[in-house]
């Protein structure tokens, strides 16, 4: 796949070189980048990827908790949300610039490899990165979200705005979940995406995606499961609740939004230019 700017003949040869460092990487380009970041997962260790993954669900609580101390701040109005809703990117910023392993991303990166080199040992591998990381996800939010729920640990109004958050996750019905939870998934999916482009920028993309999943209100598996394990471990809810009415319809939704991106967005118009030698892609 030819550089922009690279075999421009209204070029010298040191201009030619200048657009191609500063043309964006194709699409062929970021596919690889993902694609490697897959294979890096593939092979950790069961205790690389489940201390990863334990940090990273700790680190997700924050999100509950800045956006519940804005929404306390703020008075009562119906643009509150909007504002608070920049305190849900605090957690994705610490877990993906940490470089900590979240489920919603390895469901996109793992899956890669596996599209590329389809095999039953690829989707065996993909199949165990993926459980490990939301098992030890999930621990971490629980954790979390027992602390949190201690009388005393935040202020009390601060602490009824994360009961709020909790209820809102559990209200809806379980195919609306479904389709909402799809939506964060494809969201999370498509800034996997990005993020290899971004450069400087990564920190702008992941706060304004997830700022999106924040307003619409679409459930995230991991960010959501500290608000619903709050519920839980404060007494509001109970544990069928943060089963069916969040658990299994938020990661169906989840995976299905991000496969699908993965499978249909990113990696299908690029599938026909994996096999071929590099000197056939080139354009002279």
């Amino acid at each position: 796949m030819r550089q922009a700017g690279a075999h421009s003949p209204h070029l010298d040869e040191q201009q030619q070189r200048q657009a191609a460092e500063r043309a964006p990487p194709g699409p062929l380009v970021i596919h690889e980048i993902v694609r490697e970041q897959g294979e890096i997962e593939l092979a950790r260790s069961f205790a690389g990827l489940a201390w990863s993954g334990l940090a990273a669900g700790l680190s997700i609580g924050f999100s509950m908790v800045a956006q519940a101390h804005l929404q306390a701040a703020l008075p009562e109005a119906p643009w509150q949300r909007l504002v608070a809703g920049f305190g849900y990117s605090i957690g994705f910023l610490i877990v993906i610039l940490g470089r900590q392993q979240l489920f919603t991303e390895t469901t996109l990166t793992a899956l890669i490899p596996a599209l590329t080199r389809p095999s039953l040992g690829m989707a065996l591998g993909t199949l165990r990165v993926w459980g490990i990381v939301l098992a030890a996800n999930l621990v971490g939010t629980m954790l979390f979200a027992t602390m949190a729920a201690i009388p005393g640990v935040f202020a009390p109004d601060a602490t009824a705005a994360m009961a709020a958050l909790s209820a809102e996750t559990m209200r809806h019905p379980f195919w609306q979940v479904v389709v909402r939870a799809g939506s964060a998934g494809w969201l999370i999916g498509l800034m996997v995406w990005l993020l290899p482009a971004a450069g400087t920028a990564r920190p702008i993309i992941i706060i304004l995606l997830t700022y999106v999943i924040a307003v619409c209100q679409f459930p995230h598996i991991i960010a959501g499961s500290v608000e619903a394990a709050f519920g839980v471990a404060a007494g509001h809810a109970g544990v069928g609740d943060y089963l069916l009415r969040f658990l299994l319809p938020t990661f169906l939704g989840n995976a299905f939004g991000g496969t699908a991106l993965a499978a249909l967005l990113n990696h299908a118009p690029v599938a026909g230019e994996l096999g071929e030698p590099r000197a056939a892609r080139r354009v002279t």
